[in-house]
């Protein structure tokens, strides 16, 4: 007597075949004289369930795990973003992205304001090797957009510089600089002198 395994295995063969059979279509299992049988033999077939067709999503009760820490945040007296560029209407464009950008976060915009262009000329011969009174003069114009932000954590600086870098348009560039507020050390918290004893001079 087979086990049920292999006996299972063969019915779940069988029930393929014919299932292909099934979806060749009426003209094709025409051609074969048998297939009234093959009929009757499928209805007759148990239905054996499938693992292989279980798409059932198992959702997760218990939440992300977040990780706390109890180091404190960095305070930044202020941070300046330094944007350059050589097309005016790119940097006004940028600079009103940023400015609201801020105001919807919520951070304190100290100023904003353009800082003088640089301007770098370059003077070629016209010609090569003759005609040295013939030049061409070639200039590059750099402009600039200084935002600098006041009292801001270091959660919310990375955040915003993140978001504001992503989405730097092109022939944009950018300079960050942080000044960060650090902590008085304890030795220098009071006069050295406050603790030394002090000595009587004699008097004259």
């Amino acid at each position: 007597m087979a086990s049920p395994l292999v006996l299972g295995r063969e019915v779940f063969s069988l029930a393929r075949i014919l299932t292909g059979l099934s979806h060749l279509g009426p003209r094709t299992l025409g051609a074969f004289p048998g297939h009234k049988t093959c009929n009757i033999i499928r209805s007759r077939l148990p239905l054996t369930p499938s693992t292989s067709f279980h798409t059932a999503t198992v959702f997760s009760s218990t939440p992300p795990s977040i990780t706390v820490t109890e180091e404190p945040d960095t305070l930044f007296q202020k941070v300046s973003v330094l944007v350059k560029s050589h097309d005016r209407a790119i940097l006004d464009s940028y600079e009103f992205f940023a400015t609201m950008a801020a105001k919807e976060l919520g951070i304190t915009i100290s100023k904003v304001f353009e800082p003088p262009k640089d301007t770098e000329r370059l003077t070629l011969l016209k010609s090569v090797h003759i005609y040295k009174k013939h030049r061409v003069q070639y200039e590059m114009r750099t402009l600039y957009r200084h935002i600098e932000l006041s009292h801001i954590t270091g959660s919310t600086a990375k955040l915003y510089l993140e978001y504001i870098q992503r989405n730097l348009p092109e022939s944009v560039a950018m300079e960050v600089t942080k000044t960060s507020m650090e902590k008085i050390p304890d030795h220098i918290c009071e006069p050295i002198w406050s603790d030394q004893p002090t000595e009587d001079k004699p008097s004259q």
